[in-house]
C-alpha cells in the first residue's frame, strides 16, 4: 500500500492511499480463485455457490442500502461536523463516542482529524476510537441485530465514559496541526457504469434479503432466480474491488452510489472470506472450530482484544463473522468491538503517530474489562 502523509502551506494533512500495481494484481488473483471455486464441479462448487449466495443476500445488500442511506443523507443534508465539536464543550465527548459508533469508519476518521486541527480534545479521539466497530458493524447489523442493538450502544456508553476519564486525567499535551484534517482515499471523481450496475443486482437481492428476515418464501412466489441474482452481485462486487484504486474507504467527496459499491464490495469480499473459510474447514478439514476454540476459551476475549489492535476492518470482519458463526463468544466480541479502531486508525497514525498509539493504549483498558467481564458474570450472554 502507498501511504504516506502530505503538508501544504495551511497546515493541511492528507492521507494517501492509492494502491500500487501489483497490490491490484494481488486482489486479481483473489478475484479469480472465488470465481473459480463458484464454477468448480462437484461438491466444492456447489457449497461456495451457496455461501456466496448466502453472504450476498445476508449481508452485502443490507450493507449496500445502509451506505447509500448514509452517504445520500450526507450528501444532501451538508453538515460540517468539525464545527460541531469545536462547539459542543461539554457535549464534546458524546458527539464523538455517537460518531464513533456509527457504522463504517467515517465518524471516527472526522474526530480524529479534529482533535489534529484543535478542535476536538483527546477524551474525544479516544471516545470515538472506543465505540466504533468499523465496517464490522455492517455484519453484525446484517446477520445479529440482536447484539448489535447491545454491542453498539454498550460501546458508545464505554466510550463516552473512557473519554470523560481522559479528559479529566490525562496529561499527555501532544503536538498539533493547525488546519489539519485527512483523506483517507483518493478521489474516483466521477460516477462509472459499474457503481449503477452493482446497484440493480442489489435491489431484488435486499427485497429476497428482507424476505428471509421475515421468513417469507419470495422467491418461490415471484419466481425471482436467487442464486443467479447473488453470483452476478458477487461478481461485479469482485470485479470493483479487483479494479478499485481505494484500500477500504473512500473519498468523502465522491458520489454516494460509487461510495456504496466500493465499500460494500471490500467488504463483501471479506465476509465471503470468512464464510468460506469457516465451512470449508468444516466440510472438507472435517474440524469444529467453535469445539477447538473451547480449548482457549479463557484466552478467547484477550485474543478478540489483540486483533482488534490491527488497523483496518478486515480482521474484524473476520471476528465478527466468527461470531456469528458460533465459533466466538460474545465475550470475545464487544472485547473486540471496543479495542478496534478500524480504518480511523490509518489517518491517526499518518498525521498525529503518537496521539494514535496513546488512544489506543487507552482504548485497550476498557476493552480487557468489559470482555472479561463478560467472559466471568455472563459467559452464555448473546452466544
Amino acid at each position: 500500500m502507498a501511504t504516506g502523509t502530505i503538508q501544504d502551506g495551511t497546515g493541511l494533512a492528507r492521507l494517501g492511499t492509492a494502491l500500487p500495481g501489483g497490490f491490484r494484481t494481488r486482489r486479481l488473483a483473489v478475484a479469480l480463485l472465488l470465481l473459480a471455486l463458484a464454477v468448480a464441479p462437484g461438491e466444492l462448487g456447489r457449497l461456495t455457490r451457496e455461501l456466496m449466495t448466502d453472504a450476498y443476500v445476508q449481508v452485502s445488500v443490507f450493507v449496500a442500502a445502509t451506505l447509500l442511506l448514509f452517504y445520500g443523507s450526507e450528501r444532501l443534508f451538508r453538515f460540517d461536523l468539525g464545527d460541531a465539536l469545536r462547539n459542543a464543550r461539554g457535549w464534546q465527548v458524546p458527539l464523538a463516542a455517537l460518531l464513533g459508533a456509527t457504522p463504517g469508519c467515517g465518524g471516527a476518521v472526522i474526530v480524529v482529524a479534529a482533535y489534529t486541527s484543535g478542535n476536538a480534545r483527546m477524551g474525544a479521539v479516544v471516545a470515538a476510537l472506543t465505540a466504533t466497530m468499523g465496517d464490522a458493524a455492517f455484519l453484525l447489523l446484517a446477520t445479529r441485530p440482536d447484539a448489535a442493538a447491545v454491542i453498539l450502544p454498550l460501546s458508545m456508553a464505554v466510550g463516552i465514559l473512557t473519554g470523560w476519564l481522559v479528559d479529566r486525567f490525562d496529561r499527555s499535551h501532544l503536538p498539533r496541526l493547525q488546519g489539519a484534517s485527512c483523506e483517507l482515499a483518493p478521489r474516483i471523481g466521477r460516477l462509472r457504469p459499474r457503481d449503477v450496475a452493482y446497484l440493480l443486482p442489489a435491489l431484488p437481492g435486499l427485497a429476497v434479503g428482507i424476505a428471509q428476515l421475515a421468513q417469507i418464501e419470495i422467491a418461490a412466489v415471484f419466481g425471482l432466480p436467487v442464486t443467479a441474482i447473488a453470483l452476478t452481485g458477487t461478481a461485479l462486487g469482485l470485479f470493483i474491488w479487483a479494479s478499485s484504486p481505494v484500500t477500504a474507504m473512500t473519498n468523502s467527496k465522491d458520489a454516494p452510489l460509487t461510495r456504496m459499491a466500493e465499500e460494500t464490495s471490500f467488504i463483501s469480499v471479506w465476509v465471503i472470506g470468512a464464510y468460506l473459510a469457516y465451512d470449508y474447514a468444516a466440510s472438507f478439514a472435517g474440524l469444529d472450530i467453535a469445539a477447538w476454540f473451547q480449548t482457549v476459551a479463557p484466552l478467547l476475549p484477550l485474543i478478540a482484544v489483540v486483533v482488534g489492535f490491527v488497523p483496518g476492518c478486515g480482521p474484524q470482519v473476520l471476528v465478527t463473522a466468527l461470531y456469528v458463526n458460533g465459533a466466538l463468544p460474545f465475550a470475545a466480541l464487544i472485547g473486540n468491538a471496543i479495542s478496534n479502531d478500524g480504518d480511523a486508525l490509518f489517518p491517526a497514525i499518518a498525521i498525529n503517530p503518537r496521539a494514535a498509539i496513546l488512544a489506543t493504549a487507552y482504548s485497550a483498558v476498557p476493552a480487557l474489562l468489559v470482555a472479561y467481564g463478560f467472559h466471568l458474570f455472563a459467559p452464555g450472554f448473546m452466544n
